[in-house]
């Protein structure tokens, strides 16, 4: 299904699957041994090995916590250079929680032969947690004003 090699053109293609909720293009924009990297301390938080994996725990566990219907996605910008593409973009949407989820997110991407190989993905991990995982982080950050 992949109709490009171009790595801006992939995660272009990538992104706006994601936001249109289209299943088959988000399935076939990895490579089968890509990674996801998402830094921090949260539960999601970890190497993310696999398109399956990406795909079905990953992505998938992470739609479970968002209102049906309420996911707004906005690509902000992309930089590419060979075969790596940084891609700017806002995700909002309510929570199961009762919460409203607004962040601007950044991911590092490599394209290998017109799939996605691997992303590193930067958030505002706090707003996550305090959204996406209440109860999580209860006690204040030390350093922090409560």
């Amino acid at each position: 299904m992949t109709t490009t090699t171009d790595p801006r053109a992939v995660v272009i293609r990538y992104v706006e699957a994601v936001r249109d909720g289209a299943a088959d293009v988000i399935q076939d924009s990895f490579c089968e041994d890509a990674t996801w990297h998402y830094p921090g301390d949260l539960p999601v938080s970890k190497v993310w090995n696999g398109r399956d994996e990406i795909i079905n725990e990953f992505l998938g566990n992470m739609g479970l916590v968002f209102v049906p219907g309420t996911v707004q996605i906005e690509l902000v910008s992309t930089i590419a250079e060979g075969d790596r593409v940084v891609a700017e973009w806002t995700s909002k949407a309510r929570t199961v929680h009762g919460g409203t989820y607004d962040n601007r997110c950044i991911g590092i991407y490599t394209v290998r032969d017109g799939r996605i190989a691997s992303v590193v993905e930067y958030a505002d991990t706090r707003h996550v947690a305090a959204t996406l995982f209440p109860g999580l982080h209860a006690e204040p950050v030390a350093g922090s004003v409560a």
